[in-house]
Formats: C-alpha cells, structure tokens, sequence
C-alpha cells in the first residue's frame, strides 16, 4: 500500500524562517563607547580592563563575550591607543576562530542543511582583478600583521580568502531603526541569493539576525528565497553597479528588467494640469517628446533644463551622501517643482533627505510635509512590505502625533502596524518598545477628542 506523504503547509508573510546567531562580528569602532559590544545595546558602558579597547554594559555581557574576547584581549592591548579598522578586527577575529576549530562549526538553516566557513564564496579570481579591493587588501594586511603577528596569519591565498568572504558575505548589523551599528558573519543566512524584488527580509535583535517572509511561499524552498543586499530606493543602473562592483554579479530580477519602472525612474511630469503623467526623458538628446498618456507636447527646450537640473541634483546627492543639509535639500526640491515627476527616483531621494533632514533640524511642520510627499515614492521603489517603510510610517505617526494632527497619526501609525507586524513581528523590540505606546497615546488623544 502506497503511502501519501502530508503536504507541507504554505509558509504565509511575517514568518521567520531562520534565526542566526553571527559565526563572528564586530561593533562599528566609533560607537565603542557608545554601546556594549557583546549584545550592542546603547547603556552606560565600561571598559575592559585587560585591552582597555571593548566595552561592556555588564558583568554578565563581558563574562559572555569573554569566550571570544579572550583570545583577542591581548592582541588589542598590545596596539592601544590606535583604533582597529572594522574590516580588520572582524578578520582578526575570524583568522583566530578558524585556528581553534571554527572551521568545523556547522550552521543549519534547515533540519540536513548547514554551511561552515568555507562554504561561503570568496570570489578569488575577482578579487585579484579588483585593483581597489586588492589595494584595501594590502593595507588590512599590514595591519593584521602588526596587530597578530606573522606566527598567526594564513598564508596570502587563504588570508585572501577570507577576505573576499568578509567582502562578499558580511551582513549589516542593523539597529531597531534599521541604521548599521556593526558588522557580521552569519554561515546559515549566506544561502540566501539577492533580488531587487525580495519576498523576504533580514531584521536584527541586538546580533541575532532573523529572516522573515514579506510574500506567500508555497512550501519554504531555500532555491528561492530572496533577499536583497542593497538599497532599493536607487535607479536600476545604480543598483546593477552597486552588486557588480560589491557582490561581483548583476540582479536579473523582474524589476531590474522591467522596462516601465526604468522610464519612470527618469521621467519629467506632464506639464498639462489635467495630466501630470509621467513622461520619460530617455536621453539629454532627446527633441521633442510627446506625453504617452495625453498627447501633449514636451519641448526639447524642457527635456535640456530637465538634464541641466538633474546634473545638479546628482552632483548634490553626492555631497550629501554621509550628511543631508535642509537648506540644500530644499533648493534642489523648488527647483524640480513641475519639472521632475513626484516619483521620479531623484525627486523622491531628495524628499527623503529632505525628510531625515528636518528631523535632525527638529523643523517638525517641515518634517510633516516632506513625509507626506516622499510616502508614495517609499511604497513604489521598497515594495508593499519593508522594514525601512514600516518604520517610515512610525517617524510620520509620531511627527503628526507631537504636532497635535491626531487623526492622520492614527492613519499613519495603522499602516505602521501593518506593514511592522510582517517584517519585524509583534514581538521585536520595535514594535513593542517604541510602537506600541506610540499607538496606545494616539489612541487615547483621539478619544479625549471625539469626546469634545
């Protein structure tokens, strides 16, 4: 008699399909003493009396890093006061893990599948053609050597080797509102390939890293599960680039190839009121083009000031890409007014700098403002359903909530919850430390409201 096997149960948005403790990270350099570098929490730190390099917010997390830290605690004392590059300290710390047997260290990310360290590609032969890769080698080489010593580096082909799996395989390690605190390497999650069209998503509790569905699987298949590496508010060009130059491949994702969003990322609004269509601008040298949607007419004199501006703002993204200044920010944004499309991917990039950007000047009208323009471009280039939209709606939420707009805080903190529920989980640190008594207050101001 033939058995029938049970079927696997769909696996629906929001679950978690792998939880990962780091095979080895490191916290950002500039934020050591800042945060506890065992479980990265922002506390009152102290430091290690034996390296006076790491810091620690208690007892309890330095006896538990002591595990790692000893083998390195010496090492770090011996170049003190100098600063360890991230890079570095994260290879250092792996090169001393790998001697010690951490190369027979097993992660599984299913119940038969594991990865161990050398499973992770290391992509050699790109590297070595790499000419800024291997200069930046060099010099995390040179410091490797001082910092450990020539008795504890591998070989140049295998130190190499290493090298190019920290570059290729490294994870962000994110804080709850998704900014990057530290580095790591986690074996199990390396399985997971890029999209620019991802049904999943990566989200961090202190170093724990945490895979969730953001769409319906079938039945969870690791061949398919996707992830992406890179920011996806970013043209189609900018982000093939941006992998071929840091993962060494090119995304052929649905969206990547999708003709539509390509002319829409660079395309100049219909200048007809009753339009406003989208019109694309497919080269500086462009003569007239005509509206797909209306039909109206778009000199070739509109299609130049539309290039000239976005030179400008191109050049101005540049500058601002560790630092957004308003005043900039607003400039730039009065001078695409009726020119460039609301979703426009450098109209909507500046709207967002814009929007950060008031947030640190604490013009919170402003803030408001600029939120409320730049929301339909975060749902159009990050998807239904991403971490960096989710906490999107809860920094509007609360902006609107402090300027007493307590029906629209509502409105903004109900998206939150939706899209949060899926990516973090309603039992992430986020969603119950600074959401829930977010929504709680916005609940009762509404109701101290209705009831006036």
């Amino acid at each position: 008699m033939k058995v029938k096997l049970k079927a696997e149960p769909p696996v629906p948005p929001g679950t978690v399909i792998l939880t990962a403790k780091p095979f080895a990270f490191v916290l950002k350099s500039k934020l050591r003493s800042d945060r506890c570098n065992h479980c990265f929490n922002r506390a009152k730190v102290l430091r290690c009396s034996g390296c006076q390099y790491l810091y620690y917010c208690s007892r309890e997390c330095q006896k538990q890093a002591w595990n790692e830290h000893k083998y390195e605690c010496n090492y770090l004392r011996k170049i003190a006061p100098r600063t360890v590059p991230d890079a570095a300290h994260l290879m250092a710390r792996i090169i001393l893990k790998l001697q010690r047997g951490g190369d027979q260290e097993k992660d599984y990310y299913s119940a038969t599948g594991f990865r161990k360290f050398k499973d992770l590609m290391s992509h050699y032969s790109d590297l070595k053609e790499d000419a800024k890769r291997m200069e930046h080698f060099a010099s995390l080489s040179a410091v490797l050597l001082d910092l450990l010593g020539e008795s504890n580096l591998p070989n140049t082909a295998e130190l190499m080797g290493i090298y190019g799996r920290v570059c290729v395989n490294s994870f962000n390690i994110l804080d709850p509102e998704m900014l990057a605190i530290g580095t790591g390497i986690y074996l199990s999650a390396s399985i997971i390939d890029h999209s620019c069209d991802p049904n999943a998503v990566a989200v961090f509790e202190g170093t724990t890293l945490y895979i969730r569905t953001i769409k319906q699987f079938s039945t969870l298949d690791w061949k398919k599960v996707r992830i992406t590496y890179i920011d996806l508010l970013n043209s189609a060009p900018a982000r093939r680039t941006e992998l071929q130059t840091g993962y060494y491949f090119l995304c052929d994702c649905k969206r990547c190839l999708d003709s539509e969003e390509h002319l829409l990322m660079n395309s100049v609004q219909c200048p007809d009121s009753a339009c406003i269509k989208p019109v694309p601008v497919v080269s500086a040298l462009d003569s007239d083009r005509v509206c797909p949607s209306c039909g109206h007419n778009i000199k070739s004199e509109t299609l130049k000031q539309y290039q000239e501006l976005l030179d400008f703002t191109l050049q101005q993204l540049e500058v601002m890409k560790d630092i957004a200044y308003l005043d900039v920010c607003k400039v730039c944004l009065k001078k695409q007014q009726g020119l460039f499309h609301p979703l426009n991917i450098y109209h909507v990039k500046m709207l967002d700098l814009a929007f950060e950007s008031s947030i640190e000047m604490c013009q919170w009208e402003q803030a408001c403002q600029f939120g409320a323009e730049v929301k339909q471009g975060y749902r159009r280039y990050y998807g239904e359903f991403h971490p960096l939209t989710g906490i999107f709606h809860l920094k509007l939420g609360k902006l609107l909530l402090h300027q007493q707009h307590v029906q629209k805080a509502w409105e903004e903190l109900l998206e939150a919850k939706r899209i949060l529920a899926i990516t973090h989980g309603e039992n992430h640190i986020l969603f119950k430390k600074d959401f829930i008594p977010l929504l709680i207050q916005c609940e009762n101001e509404l109701q101290s409201e209705m009831r006036l």
